[in-house]
């Protein structure tokens, strides 16, 4: 497939994303998943201990933005809700007359370690952002969820891994679609990432991702970065789709395929 001009961000991702951005219907059990993230030409997304990287640049920056609004919601993981405080929103974006559509922020964070002083609860608080959802385990502590309910935060309980603690990501997609997400932009840290990369609906045994969207930056990290997956983690296989250039950076647009 030929990408649009470099120039064009949402002409390329509305090639790369017809699925989202044209009137199919989404799976009955869950929304349509776009995972993206950036990484060095080393492959590293973020430093260790969720310390966060700047490797876009602007022209790819904006093109995440344009993504940001062809989905009806944007996940992350508390680490990355922690650690970066981030916004979710279409900031970037030419200011123009007729509002940008804005994502739902969605945070998976099993123990409610989400903070009410955050800048998503005070966007929200203050007209300029959607409510943030917190998806929390159904045993997460009752008083940390009242606390954050009374902040203006909806807390949406999941099924756990009752082994490793971490949100049955199955459960997670089931839900966000019982509640009218059709469209979902997964953006980190690196745990959220490798999840989806790795995971297998445990229905249909086929990857929960739709379409995986990756900016590489033309810079090394090294040793004091982390990669995509954890270590002994298998991703999905994947075919490719489109790439193109944006700004300094390389644009790689691909499909989980099962062959």
């Amino acid at each position: 497939m030929a990408a649009p001009a470099a120039s064009d961000p949402e002409s390329f991702l509305k090639s790369v994303l017809n699925h989202v951005s044209s009137p199919a219907e989404p799976p009955q059990n869950r929304p349509f998943v776009t995972l993206t993230y950036a990484q060095s030409l080393d492959g590293k997304i973020a430093g260790k201990g969720g310390k966060q990287l700047i490797l876009s640049g602007n022209e790819s920056m904006l093109m995440t933005h344009w993504m940001r609004t062809m989905h009806e919601g944007i996940l992350v993981g508390i680490g990355t809700a922690l650690n970066d405080d981030p916004q979710l929103n279409t900031r970037r974006l030419p200011v123009r007359a007729e509002p940008y559509p804005q994502p739902i922020p969605i945070i998976l964070d099993s123990q409610l370690r989400f903070r009410s002083n955050c800048k998503l609860v005070g966007n929200y608080g203050s007209g300029n952002g959607r409510q943030p959802w917190v998806l929390c385990s159904e045993e997460a502590d009752p008083k940390k969820r009242e606390s954050l309910e009374n902040a203006g935060v909806k807390i949406v309980p999941v099924k756990s891994n009752p082994q490793t603690g971490k949100l049955d990501l199955d459960d997670v997609l089931s839900i966000l679609r019982k509640l009218g997400v059709k469209s979902l932009m997964v953006e980190g840290g690196q745990q959220v990432i490798s999840s989806f990369l790795s995971h297998k609906s445990s229905s249909t045994g086929k990857s929960a991702v739709d379409s995986i969207i990756v900016t590489v930056a033309p810079t090394y990290v090294g040793n004091e970065g982390v990669g995509a997956l954890d270590e002994g983690q298998l991703p999905a296989k994947v075919a490719h789709v489109s790439s193109t250039v944006m700004g300094r950076d390389s644009i790689v647009a691909c499909r989980p395929t099962e062959s």
